[in-house]
C-alpha cells in the first residue's frame, strides 16, 4: 500500500502523466488511479514488442513515483492478451474491488477513459476494449443483483430507514451527539434525500460545528422529547456512561407522534439507548451489531451474485477475442471485394450490355487464377493439394455431389475455443 501511494496519481496530474507516456512512445494508453489500484492499460504494436511496451509503462510509473523499477516489478503485475481484457472487464464491472458491485468504480474507469481520449491516446484497439468493458459492466448491472444490498454500517442504516419510511424525502432526522460514526450516518441519509437534519449535543458549540459541516440545524428545544417527537430518524452517538434515551421517553414520544414509526440508530460505544426502547410500539432500535449484521448479509448477497457476473465477463471476453480474430481477416476480404468489383466492371464494359456474356466473362476470370493454382498444387506434395481443396470447399461450401453445403452459422465463442485456422 505504501508503494502504491507513492505512484498514485491525483486527478489533476493525470493529463501530464499521459503526456509523458506519449512522449516515451506509447501511442495508446489509459491510466486508472484509485484507492484500490494504480494501473496503466496500453496497447503494443505487435506481440514482438509487448514486453518492451510493458517495461516502458513500468519505468514511467516508477519515475513518476520516485521509486526504483525493481521495487515496482516486485509488487506489480503485467497481464496480456485475453488476461488483460478479462481484467479490464472485471474492473469496470466492479468484480475486482474491495467492495464488490460498487458503482463508483465504473465512474472512475470512465473518467480515466475520458482523460485518455482528451490526451489523444485512445486509438481503435483501446477504444474497442473500453467500449466492450462498458458494455460488460452494463450487462452485469442489468442481469445480476450484484449492486444490491448494503455493505457498510451507513448503507445498512439507510436501507433500514427506507424499509421503514420509504423514500427519505420529507423525513427529518435528529443527530444526538457529535461522534464520527453519527456524522457518517447523517451524511448517508442526506445523500438519499433526507429533508431536514437537527443536531443536539451536550455542548452547543460542538453541535454548531457539526451543523455547519452538514448544513444542518441546531436544536432549539430544551426538552429532548420535543426533538424526538419531530424526528423520523434518531442517530445516537454520544457514547457516555449513561443512557440518554430511555424507554419512558420513547413511549411518551411515540404517543405524541400518533404511532408514526421512528428508526433509532444507536452507533455509540457504549450504547446511548436503553435496550428496553426496542419494546416500545413503533420504535425500531438498531445498535452497531444489528447494523453490521445487515451489512454482512449485504456483502454475502453480493458475493453470491458475483459468480453470475463472472460468467458474463467470461462470455464477453470470448466474444471480444472472437471479434479480434475475425478482424484479422478484414484486409484480405477488402482486397477480395475490390478485385471482384474490378472484374465485374471489366466484364460489363467488354460485354456491351449483354448480361449473359458479362456473367460468363466474370465467372471465367474469377475462377481462372484459383483453377491454375489448384492444377499447380496437384503436381506438388499431396498434402498441399488436400489443404487447398479443403479451404476451397469451405470458402465456397462445396460438396462431392455439387450441392451447396449447409451454412453451419456462427458459433458461440468461449474462452477455450481454438481460434486458429
Amino acid at each position: 500500500m505504501a508503494l502504491r501511494d507513492q505512484v498514485a496519481l491525483e486527478d489533476d496530474s493525470v493529463p501530464a502523466f499521459l503526456g509523458r507516456l506519449r512522449a516515451i512512445g506509447l501511442s495508446q494508453a489509459l491510466v486508472l488511479s484509485t484507492c484500490d489500484r494504480v494501473e496503466i492499460i496500453t496497447v503494443a504494436a505487435n506481440e514482438d514488442v509487448a514486453e518492451t511496451t510493458a517495461e516502458t509503462a513500468l519505468l514511467a510509473l516508477a519515475e513518476k513515483g520516485g521509486v526504483t523499477p525493481a521495487a515496482l516489478r516486485a509488487e506489480g503485475y503485467v497481464l496480456r492478451g485475453a488476461d488483460a481484457v478479462r481484467h479490464c472487464f472485471a474492473v469496470a464491472a466492479s468484480l475486482d474491488s474491495q467492495v464488490i458491485g460498487e458503482p463508483h468504480v465504473l465512474r472512475q474507469v470512465k473518467a480515466g477513459y475520458a482523460a485518455a481520449r482528451a490526451a489523444g491516446l485512445v486509438g481503435a484497439d483501446l477504444e474497442r476494449v473500453m467500449q466492450s468493458a462498458f458494455a460488460t459492466a452494463k450487462r452485469v448491472r442489468s442481469e445480476t443483483r450484484i449492486a444490491e444490498g448494503p455493505v457498510s454500517v451507513a448503507s445498512a442504516a439507510v436501507q433500514v430507514a427506507r424499509d421503514l419510511h420509504g423514500d427519505l424525502d420529507g423525513c427529518a432526522a435528529l443527530l444526538l451527539g457529535t461522534g464520527e460514526m453519527g456524522e457518517l450516518l447523517a451524511e448517508a441519509f442526506q445523500a438519499h434525500g433526507l429533508e431536514r437534519l437537527t443536531v443536539r449535543a451536550r455542548r452547543r458549540f460542538r453541535a454548531e460545528a457539526v451543523a455547519r459541516r452538514l448544513g444542518a440545524h441546531v436544536s432549539t428545544h430544551e426538552a429532548l422529547i420535543d426533538d424526538i417527537v419531530a424526528a423520523d430518524i434518531v442517530i445516537c452517538c454520544t457514547g457516555g456512561r449513561e443512557h440518554v434515551l430511555g424507554s419512558d421517553t420513547a413511549r411518551q414520544a411515540a404517543k405524541r407522534r400518533r404511532q408514526r414509526p421512528v428508526f433509532i440508530a444507536d452507533v455509540a460505544v457504549p450504547g446511548d439507548v436503553e435496550p428496553a426502547v426496542n419494546m416500545v410500539d413503533n420504535a425500531f432500535l438498531y445498535d452497531l451489531n444489528d447494523l453490521e449484521g445487515v451489512a454482512m448479509e449485504g456483502r454475502a448477497h453480493r458475493e453470491a451474485e458475483a459468480e453470475a457476473a463472472w460468467r458474463i465477463v467470461r462470455e464477453e471476453v470470448g466474444r471480444f477475442q472472437q471479434g479480434r480474430v475475425e478482424r484479422a481477416a478484414v484486409p484480405v476480404i477488402t482486397l477480395l471485394h475490390a478485385r471482384f468489383e474490378d472484374e465485374r466492371a471489366r466484364a460489363l464494359t467488354e460485354a456491351h450490355g449483354d448480361a449473359d456474356k458479362a456473367t460468363r466473362l466474370l465467372i471465367g476470370r474469377l475462377l481462372h487464377t484459383p483453377s491454375e493454382e489448384l492444377r499447380r498444387l496437384a503436381v506438388g506434395p499431396p498434402e498441399n493439394l488436400r489443404h487447398a481443396e479443403n479451404v476451397t470447399r469451405r470458402l465456397f461450401r462445396l460438396s462431392e455431389s455439387g450441392e451447396e453445403m449447409a451454412d453451419p452459422g456462427p458459433t458461440e465463442p468461449t474462452e477455450e475455443s481454438d481460434t486458429r485456422p
